[in-house]
């Protein structure tokens, strides 16, 4: 590689020993993500740990299924150049209610990036969970609503226009796929909707569970992965996040627990940050926009893998419920022209 670990070290003042851990090799053999632990050396304290996101654009990528097309290959490296933008740029004041990972160096050639930063396990956020309960769901919830309030009418310079990474513009391929097609008749609609809903903020764009990193007790978390944070509507980071830490049997009877979970932090998180703002109107022009940001989220599934498992009897109930809302909305304004 171009830049060697011992350069980062080196770059950041450091004056010690380290061992360098494989965390998880990164999305479609583009890399991988690893800690630098620091060694005590004559009483003296070892430095935080540090993270390192190394990218490496492989010759050829590897894909799980099977969409390593150019189109792909562009997608991602365009959301390296947003994350490392992200953490050049956004993560420099420490919020306790949304916290992160501040950047602390990046480094960029024509086919390599290094992003370093905090270990969030050294800032008292040190597990991952595959499953969640109430209270750890609801910790997730509490810093996407936090997160979406405060960056209503943000700019987003340098990140996605459109941010999470299935929105329509950048998957194409997926929709030429997919089968369904009274939700592919409505895709353009469900995409323009979800752009044209008030309160347009930043989105973090795979708020997936394993993105969140949880305290000891797991009542507060922070966030990682910000390659596809831009602009959007802020309920398709909950729905996404609901697909990832509800089973699918369960989500029907937990949609409105969860809705009213983030509602309420959301009105909360208003006051903080937006105080001219009312919550009223913010919750009246987003509620309804969970669930055609879930059918848009569904709309790629299907078009990407169409058996997978997050596709399911809510899932489907959910689009088509949508759907039939949109076909009867065009059917109306047809009858009246």
């Amino acid at each position: 590689m171009n830049f060697t670990y011992q350069d980062i070290v080196s770059s950041l003042g450091i004056n010690k020993g380290f061992t360098v851990e494989v965390i998880q090799g990164l999305w479609g053999g583009y890399g991988e993500l690893v800690r630098l632990s620091f060694l005590d050396k004559l009483n003296v304290p070892a430095p935080p740990n540090l993270i390192v996101k190394h990218v490496s654009l492989p010759d050829k990528s590897e894909h799980p299924k099977g969409w390593n097309t150019q189109r792909s290959h562009l997608r991602k490296v365009r959301s390296y150049q947003v994350e490392t933008s992200w953490y050049q740029g956004y993560t420099q004041q420490f919020d306790q209610y949304c916290p992160m990972p501040q950047g602390l160096l990046c480094k960029q050639t024509d086919n390599e990036w290094l992003i370093v930063m905090q270990d969030l396990a050294g800032l008292g956020f040190p597990h991952i969970h595959q499953t969640a309960n109430k209270m750890q769901r609801n910790a997730c919830l509490k810093w996407l609503a936090n997160f979406h309030a405060k960056h209503i009418g943000a700019e987003s310079n340098g990140l996605w226009e459109s941010g999470t990474y299935w929105h329509l513009d950048t998957r194409p391929d997926e929709l030429d796929a997919l089968q369904d097609l009274p939700l592919k008749a409505q895709a353009e609609t469900i995409d323009r909707k979800l752009k044209q809903a008030p309160f347009q903020t930043l989105v973090h764009g795979d708020a997936k569970l394993a993105n969140f990193c949880f305290n000891l007790k797991g009542d507060k978390v922070a966030a990682v992965d910000f390659q596809y944070v831009g602009h959007g509507c802020a309920m398709k980071d909950v729905a996404l996040f609901m697909s990832s830490a509800v089973e699918p049997e369960h989500c029907d009877a937990r949609e409105s627990e969860l809705l009213e979970s983030y509602f309420g932090y959301l009105q909360e998180a208003l006051t903080r940050y937006q105080p001219h703002l009312s919550f009223s109107e913010v919750e009246a022009a987003w509620r309804p926009m969970f669930y055609v940001a879930w059918a848009d989220f569904h709309r790629f599934v299907k078009g990407w893998s169409p058996k997978h498992w997050k596709i399911n009897p809510y899932t489907e109930s959910l689009a088509e419920a949508v759907v039939k809302r949109l076909e009867r909305e065009q059917d109306e304004t047809n009858s009246v022209s």
